[in-house]
């Protein structure tokens, strides 16, 4: 599971996806962080000046996910579970603050374009107790407003009592180039190399 220091790529449980507010136009109007009975929460609201279904097909591009965070080492697209559903695989390396890990999931995939993308992980395959995620994309008259929901509990030591504060502040300071990222990606436009956050 931990697989000693790696490159500190300041993000952290792959979170960052949908947050911040850096360049461009994206905009965070809502991050918060809590924890409670052991499980994490994180809510993030944002708009990007995108079509949701552009934004759509970059956040289900499993095969480029790498694209949106130097987090993303290995994410790929598996073999349908028995009853159809597509499944996903990640493998993260991410640091918070000091600490630096390497994390596993594989995910059960629901999603209908352009509105949502829902993601059940299977703990017994992965590094993670529990972790559901949830993106909800609202079209506007100009962009899209992004809301994105993780519940997770993961199944590896992170500071009890610092926690909620060091993942939000690892979100806010690493996030906002991933989400201009993913709205000038929904653009066709190029966006800076992942491995500059």
């Amino acid at each position: 599971m931990l697989q000693g220091r790696v490159k500190r790529y300041g993000l952290v449980f792959g979170l960052s996806l949908g947050l911040g507010s850096l360049a461009w136009s994206a905009t965070m109007h809502l991050l918060d962080v809590s924890k409670q009975r052991g499980r994490y929460q994180v809510v993030a609201r944002t708009h990007m000046d995108a079509p949701a279904k552009a934004i759509f097909d970059v956040l289900v591009d499993y095969d480029r996910l790498h694209r949106i965070s130097s987090v993303y080492k290995e994410t790929r697209y598996l073999e349908p579970d028995t009853d159809g559903t597509p499944m996903v695989y990640t493998r993260m390396a991410g640091c918070m603050m000091f600490y630096c890990m390497n994390m596993r999931r594989v995910e059960r995939l629901q999603a209908e374009a352009p509105r949502y993308i829902r993601t059940e992980t299977l703990p017994e395959q992965s590094d993670f107790r529990y972790a559901h995620s949830e993106w909800l994309l609202e079209p506007e008259a100009v962009g899209t407003n992004v809301t994105y929901t993780l519940v997770m509990e993961p199944d590896f030591w992170v500071p009890p009592v610092i926690g909620p504060w060091v993942i939000k502040h690892t979100l806010r300071r690493g996030g906002g180039y991933v989400i201009n990222r993913i709205e000038r990606l929904a653009n066709g436009l190029p966006a800076r190399a992942p491995h500059d956050d």
